[in-house]
């Protein structure tokens, strides 16, 4: 499908369709489409979306061709000798924006449906695609103006005197209506940001606790050679799974012990290197063999391994588990999901899955706080109108208000062609 927009769609159709006038809104039509010297270059289907009704809110055409290469080749160069270009990264959705037919946080939830790596994730980026976080950032700025104008109707009245009741009513009012709700939102952007971002978990653990097979249990295949022998893994093996919609990147390591071989030495090394940059490290050991028990670098969740073999009692901080009966996988899971900073499954509500909402909303709260600080100080109101003017900028970012030609410029470098 090739996707026209523009002022100059329909007038660039006329020249390219054989068909004598603009076929009915909306609705697919049977074409064909011609080369420069009036010759049929394919025959497929043309939608015609009149401005404003469109995606970009422009007038937009649709040709839905044949998949040759060859053939879209050849309708394509047509296309540019009559005036097209090439659309840049994100173009569509930025007209989309520019013309006020999405703000900019649902821009990005474009690109966020379209990286989500789980359902979980897909179904908050379709939340905000929506507009539910746009409606709860519109809200807070609503609440800011309503707000600011108290304030600043005591800056113009500065010979009335002005009860204390105001400015604690005003502050109550403040942390109710914004603060609170605000700290609600950011609450929520650690496993916000984790479902697109993903996160990473290593384990570590001497030779043969089973490291490989847990692995293996975990993703629910294959992907790492397991045997008997000790010292089989030499390198970190890395696998993609999920945990509750979390995305992860398992990374199986070299077991841990001294060795004389050049090779397993730099696993090692490089085992304890990942350990130290992954989100999640999980040391497993073996319950029967009790020198693999104490870790030689910091771990977040312990393990202990081969249960089956081994009944005797553990510290209450190993999960038991035997990874070949697959007893303890599931308290497992749940122990992974908690460490991550997941929350119950269901209607979770809406979360801030993005940086650069999350720096806004900090900011802005600072400067929110800041003002609330000064309201008790009649010489200082100015400073808060002015904090709580910032703020409600700063929310408005979030939604592509003001001059944020530099923030579209970052936002949109992002998408891929054709979006």
């Amino acid at each position: 499908m090739i996707r026209i927009s523009g002022p100059n769609a329909t007038s660039l159709l006329s020249q390219l369709s054989i068909r004598p006038t603009l076929p009915k809104a909306r609705l697919a039509t049977l074409d064909s489409w011609l080369d420069k010297a009036g010759d049929v270059v394919d025959q497929g289907v043309t939608l015609y979306f009149p401005a404003p009704a469109s995606y970009t809110g422009e007038d937009i055409v649709e040709l839905q061709a044949h998949g040759s290469p060859i053939l879209l080749q050849a309708l394509l160069s047509r296309l540019y000798e009559l005036g097209c270009e090439p659309a840049e990264p994100g173009e569509f959705t930025r007209r989309a924006v520019e013309h006020g037919k999405l703000n900019l946080s649902q821009a990005e939830a474009v690109i966020a449906c379209i990286d989500a790596a789980t359902i979980r994730a897909g179904k908050q980026a379709q939340r905000q695609l929506q507009g539910e976080f746009g409606k709860h950032i519109d809200g807070l700025m609503q609440s800011l103006t309503s707000l600011v104008a108290h304030v600043e109707a005591s800056l113009d009245f500065p010979e009335e005197e002005i009860p204390e009741l105001f400015f604690a009513e005003l502050a109550q009012n403040m942390m109710d209506q914004v603060v609170r709700p605000m700290k609600q939102m950011l609450a929520s952007a650690p496993l916000g940001e984790r479902l697109f971002e993903g996160a990473t978990v290593a384990i570590i653990g001497s030779p043969n606790v089973g490291k490989s097979t847990l692995l293996n249990e975990l993703c629910g295949r294959d992907r790492a050679i397991v045997s008997h022998i000790e010292g089989t893994t030499r390198d970190v093996l890395e696998v993609d799974f999920e945990v509750n919609g979390i995305p992860l990147r398992l990374i199986d390591t070299a077991g841990l012990r001294d060795s004389d071989d050049t090779i397993e030495q730099e696993g090692v090394r490089r085992a304890l290197q990942t350990a130290e940059v992954a989100d999640v490290t999980l040391f497993i050991a073996d319950a029967s063999r009790p020198q693999t028990w104490v870790p030689s670098i910091h771990a977040d969740l312990f393990l202990m391994n081969k249960m089956d073999l081994q009944c005797d009692a553990i510290a209450d901080h190993f999960i038991p588990l035997s990874v070949t009966t697959g007893q303890g996988i599931t308290a497992l899971r749940s122990a992974l999901a908690l460490c991550l900073g997941d929350i119950a499954m269901g209607d979770e509500g809406m979360m801030v899955t993005r940086e650069r909402h999350r720096v806004l909303l900090l900011e802005a709260l600072e400067n929110i706080e800041e003002g609330i600080a000064h309201l008790g100080r009649e010489d200082m109101l100015d400073l808060t109108a002015m904090q709580w003017r910032r703020a409600w900028g700063l929310l408005g970012s979030i939604l592509g208000m003001g001059d944020v030609e530099d923030i579209l410029d970052r936002v949109f470098s992002e998408f891929c062609i054709g979006k």
